[in-house]
């Protein structure tokens, strides 16, 4: 049986958040002794609460915050190559708990304003409280932000999309699109063929013919709720848009899938 048959009975049995509340204690039990070991090596760090790591991200202190540097300069280096980093407006778009945001003030600079918004209250509470020179909004999951038309040169969303309905795909997209400077990009990223393995064969089919498959019976928004993303159907999404880079990375052996990059330009 495939993980997504077993996803798919836990949804209609309405088993779903019980099994992924215990697979936070179980990774809360398997990453004791390495987050132990960083709270004690690091201590002047700031961490979350464990569960809106866990929801965000891993519940692994190393991973969370470490290597997330390495993310904020991964995804700088993708901003930099179609768009000049300096005294821009940027936006992370369903920022959690801060992960990556946190990263870019020391990542770029260069006179950038740093922005963050999230539906999750008690991450943007964090926020608020921990990551100074950083502005957050708490948003609701109907698509409307509190910035002015034109606002940002810089939107991104890492794996946003993928906890969303069909129709929140094109309100928060025309919401993006809306706050988004003319010339501005926008980094987006989704679960595209690399994630074909995790489809039954009637999603399969669906997935084959450019039709977003949607793994709901879930609050959408939470880390339970899937979507996946074919290549036509993205396309069509970004129909008012040029598209820069769709970028499909090879998945390597033992880690995790990784995602499709698409990087769009408002014209």
């Amino acid at each position: 049986m495939r993980k997504g048959q077993i996803s798919n009975i836990l949804r209609q049995l309405g088993l779903i958040y019980f099994t992924d509340w215990v697979r936070y204690y179980i990774e809360s039990y398997k990453n004791r002794k390495v987050n132990i070991d960083f709270k004690k090596s690091n201590a002047d760090v700031k961490l979350p609460p464990d569960y809106l790591i866990y929801e965000s991200f891993q519940i692994n202190y190393k991973k969370y915050y470490t290597e997330s540097i390495d993310t904020a300069k991964w995804i700088a280096n993708y901003f930099s190559k179609h768009i000049d980093l300096k005294d821009k407006k940027i936006l992370d778009w369903g920022c959690g708990p801060g992960r990556v945001i946190r990263h870019l003030p020391s990542v770029i600079g260069n006179g950038c304003e740093y922005y963050g918004t999230d539906y999750n209250k008690q991450s943007v509470d964090w926020c608020s409280k921990n990551l100074p020179d950083i502005r957050f909004n708490n948003n609701s999951l109907e698509a409307k932000l509190p910035y002015s038309d034109s606002f940002f040169d810089v939107i991104y969303g890492i794996s946003i999309f993928t906890h969303l309905s069909e129709q929140l795909h094109y309100d928060w997209y025309n919401e993006l699109f809306r706050i988004l400077k003319p010339n501005g990009i926008m980094f987006l990223t989704t679960q595209g063929d690399n994630f074909k393995v995790k489809l039954t064969d009637s999603e399969l089919l669906k997935y084959n013919n450019a039709v977003l498959v949607v793994r709901g019976k879930v609050k959408v928004g939470h880390r339970t709720f899937s979507a996946f993303h074919p290549t036509g159907y993205m396309k069509k999404l970004f129909d008012n848009v040029e598209i820069l880079e769709h970028v499909e990375t090879k998945p390597e052996k033992g880690k995790w899938l990784p995602q499709d990059i698409w990087i769009i330009k408002k014209k």
